[in-house]
């Protein structure tokens, strides 16, 4: 048996390179090649990595690729993850998985017809910080969970990005694109959600482009950009989830959770690093930095500030699924429930209803910090 799985790349923009300066650090991958409608951009990314560029249509025939990455923009997820599985190969998509329930079970039945797997972003739950906060609720160390809250707020991504048009489009917005990360830690920490409640608002119908060759250009805005929702798990706790791109500033943590024994601070569930914190029922405060996970150790710099990234874990772990046997955590059929919650979420913004999920899922099984470092070259 082979002890590396051949991969692709399909997408060779911003996060292309993210993935390709970190899969090097686990086992079990082996990236061989990538590609891009831009041929263009596969042959940079190609040059600085020592890949071969192809086309799409190449890399989905090649011989010698058995994963394929699929890191296009989120409204071509469905159309190339169906595509990659159309040719006989396993995919790992960026999030979110798809833009409908309808569009996501079809690539669930489809890839159980292929008999191939299919794997979705975001791992950064499996992150050291937010596998220490999963430790806490095991052990009971706050109780009961019995309910939270949640914010993602910033003004958007057009000062940053110089091509932010599709995060104003429907199928973009903060719930479907930062929605994810708080969703795949929830699931993490307290298991699948039942049903939904939310309101939802778009204050500014224009937005500035900030950066780029595009600078000063305005793009429409065409998706909810503030949403307010109530999200209830299947064990009756209730999480308030607020994502906006229309907040200037904000005092919020991004995550915490109160039990019937105390409440834990739980840092952003965009990165994998952080301090976890617990307060008991006198509100002492103590703090857990989750040292000992390989996953907890500061491995980038970015904006000089030293982070821990592990981006590719939840690749690593399902090659090791693939090559092995087993299951994996980021399973199509958890970022299946994800797309649920989160368009269930834009349904009840628009219907003023409560929404419930239909996609049951599992809560993951927990990374610890010896199954973390097996994943590690």
């Amino acid at each position: 048996m082979a002890d590396a799985l051949g991969i692709g790349i399909i997408g060779c923009g911003t996060i292309s390179r993210t993935y390709l300066e970190l899969a090097p650090r686990f086992s079990g991958l082996d990236i061989r090649a990538c590609a891009d409608l831009n041929r263009k951009a596969a042959e940079e990314r190609a040059s600085e990595f020592g890949l071969r560029a192809e086309t799409v249509h190449d890399l989905l025939l090649a011989d010698d690729i058995e994963l394929i990455v699929n890191l296009t923009v989120p409204d071509a997820h469905y159309m190339v993850s169906h595509e990659i599985l159309a040719h006989g190969k396993h995919v790992y998509s960026e999030k979110p998985l798809a833009l409908s329930l309808r569009e996501g079970q079809a690539l669930s039945d489809y890839a159980k017809k292929k008999k191939k797997l299919v794997g979705c972003a975001p791992d950064t739950f499996l992150g050291g910080a937010h596998q220490t906060a999963r430790q806490v609720v095991d052990d009971g160390l706050i109780g009961d969970i019995l309910g939270g809250t949640c914010h993602v707020m910033s003004h958007g991504m057009e000062a940053w990005h110089p091509n932010p048009d599709f995060f104003y489009k429907p199928g973009g917005g903060p719930i479907l694109d930062l929605g994810p990360y708080y969703i795949a830690c929830l699931l993490n920490l307290i298991g699948p959600v039942k049903r939904v409640t939310a309101m939802t608002s778009t204050p500014f119908r224009s937005r500035t482009i900030g950066h780029g060759s595009r600078k000063g250009e305005r793009i429409d805005v065409e998706t909810p950009t503030t949403i307010h929702a109530i999200l209830e798990f299947q064990n009756g706790a209730t999480v308030t989830l607020t994502a906006s791109w229309d907040v200037w500033a904000h005092g919020h943590a991004p995550m915490e959770l109160y039990g019937t024994k105390g409440s834990m601070f739980v840092p952003d569930p965009n990165f994998f690093g952080g301090e976890v914190r617990l307060a008991d029922r006198a509100g002492a405060i103590r703090t857990l930095n989750g040292a000992d996970h390989p996953f907890s150790a500061a491995n980038i710099e970015d904006n000089g500030v030293q982070r821990a990234n592990y981006r590719a874990a939840g690749l690593a772990d399902m090659a090791q699924s693939v090559l092995s046997g087993g299951g994996f955590r980021c399973s199509l059929d958890r970022a299946l429930h994800a797309v649920d919650v989160m368009v269930s979420i834009l349904k009840s913004g628009e219907t003023g209803s409560f929404v419930d999920i239909e996609h049951p899922t599992t809560r993951p099984e927990a990374l610890g910090a010896a199954e973390a470092a097996l994943l590690l070259r």
